[in-house]
């Protein structure tokens, strides 16, 4: 028997949920089927122990204000990063203020965003950044101090049996926030469930994929509960399966697809299991990454508030691994080598012998040597009170380059059929935080017609205020949005 779908969303993470209730917002009558590989959405990628949890906006993140060769600190990545997440604020404050998403401290909660360096070289790249930034009006509330009690009142334990005499520096955004990815695409799910025309089957692995019309897709997954195969054919089909992404868009054949490969990189936390000095902490502290290590693996000290408990992490360290998802296969990496993508996986892989060097020392380090790192974050930590915990799996895209063969690249990539009918999200970082940002160029790219409709538009403004504008250019429209998104989602 073959079910009928305008909409076929394939993976149960916070891409396809929020691609799912953006469309059913736009247009009700929508049909939309979801499958997910697991028993419960959310706990792959999206899930609060497998995600950073980081509200990315920019603000204390390092590696997105690269230093130029000319000594000036490029700031164009963090400005776009912080708009495409104050279009995530949007979004959630709507569906809040429509009461499709519960109380916001059920998902988002308000966690200060830091940046701490030490040396004086560090500090004067702090300084520079700051100076950078806080000129733009995106920044404007970001603080900076070298004043060692101002650093003591922003992270206490940071501070603890710290020399002080060595040059210290930090910034601070005092309105950043912890999310908590896994309850917010819970909730998203949820409200779709209780709509008309929306249909959700976990346990279901999809085997088959391809365009058997125009715009016209038939897609058979296995029943993993019962092992009986369901087929659907849908009009339009999302990838949003995380690290399976690559692997079923390589099914889909289309020509797009061509050249893109995967690099899986695991990671892992140490957690705090001390009451005491999980309370002391309240703030997303972040540092400077090592030379050669994955944007992934920026080392923090961080405030998490997952399924309503609060909760004290270091790291993230990374590892390598063959798994795609975490539940993943070991032979995934390996059968995601085509005729197709072989030029660039092999280019990709000569010109990042440093990272994999980089790697495979992280995946051997002891006990100690990680609380050793978190001791330049935190003097005072005692190596009794953290344990390892093992994190969600990323895949790093590679694509082909003409110069090396392939490149490896960090950060999301939409991919997307030419006649608007299949789109995948491929990569990791900044991933969930911009979610709705990705899911906008989504309905650009496949919806562009119903996009133009004044019905379409007036949504999307009900749902994004500041869709159609620049936030990075527009200082009075970033004002009115941040107001009301600071204060519905209470994190002002």
């Amino acid at each position: 028997m073959t079910t009928h779908t305008d909409i076929l969303l394939i993976g149960g993470g916070i891409m396809s949920a929020t691609l799912g209730t953006m469309l059913k917002q736009l247009d009700p009558s929508l049909s939309i089927t979801m499958l997910e590989q697991q028993a419960v959405v959310a706990s792959e990628s999206s899930d609060g122990w497998n995600n950073a949890g980081t509200g990315h906006a920019g603000y204390c993140e390092l590696n997105y204000t690269p230093m130029a060769a000319n000594g000036e600190v490029s700031i164009q990545r963090a400005l776009s990063i912080n708009a495409a997440f104050e279009e995530s604020l949007q979004f959630w404050a709507s569906l809040v203020d429509q009461g499709a998403l519960q109380q916001p401290a059920s998902f988002i909660n308000p966690t200060p965003h830091a940046s701490f360096v030490w040396g004086e070289q560090d500090v004067a790249f702090l300084k520079k950044r700051h100076q950078a930034l806080s000129a733009h009006h995106l920044f404007a509330d970001m603080e900076y101090s070298e004043d060692q009690a101002t650093l003591q009142q922003w992270m206490p334990l940071v501070m603890q049996g710290r020399n002080n005499k060595q040059p210290l520096a930090a910034t601070r955004v005092a309105y950043g926030s912890d999310v908590d990815f896994g309850a917010l695409t819970r909730q998203l799910v949820s409200h779709l469930q209780q709509q008309a025309g929306f249909s959700l089957h976990t346990q279901h692995q999809v085997t088959a994929l391809k365009q058997v019309g125009k715009q016209h897709w038939q897609v058979k997954a296995k029943d993993l509960s019962s092992g009986k195969t369901r087929t659907l054919e849908a009009g339009f089909v999302f990838l949003g399966a995380g690290g399976a992404a690559l692997p079923l868009l390589q099914k889909s054949g289309i020509k797009e697809a061509k050249g893109y490969g995967g690099f899986p990189v695991s990671g892992q936390w140490l957690v705090c299991h001390n009451p005491e000095v999980i309370r002391q902490h309240s703030a997303k502290v972040y540092g400077k990454a090592q030379l050669g290590a994955p944007p992934m693996s920026v080392p923090h000290l961080d405030t998490r508030i997952i399924a309503g408990k609060p909760a004290l992490l270091f790291g993230p360290f990374a590892g390598f691994t063959t798994r795609f998802l975490k539940q993943g296969s070991l032979l995934d990496l390996i059968k995601s080598v085509k005729p197709g993508n072989l030029a660039s996986m092999l280019g990709a892989g000569r010109h990042n012998i440093d990272l994999t060097r980089y790697l495979i020392g992280e995946v051997f380090q002891t006990h100690a040597q990680r609380v050793q790192a978190l001791q330049h974050f935190y003097p005072q930590a005692q190596a009794g009170e953290w344990s390892l915990l093992n994190a969600g799996q990323r895949v790093q895209i590679i694509k082909s380059c003409p110069q090396s063969g392939g490149k490896l690249e960090f950060g999301t990539e939409i991919v997307s059929a030419a006649d608007g009918s299949l789109a995948a999200l491929l990569g990791a970082s900044p991933g969930a935080s911009t979610s709705v940002n990705a899911m906008i160029e989504v309905l650009k790219r496949c919806f562009a017609t119903q996009l133009q409709s004044p019905e379409w538009q007036a949504r999307m403004n009900t749902m994004i205020g500041s869709y159609g504008s620049s936030l990075i250019d527009d200082a009075d429209l970033l004002r009115r949005v941040r107001q009301h998104t600071l204060s519905t989602l209470k994190l002002g």
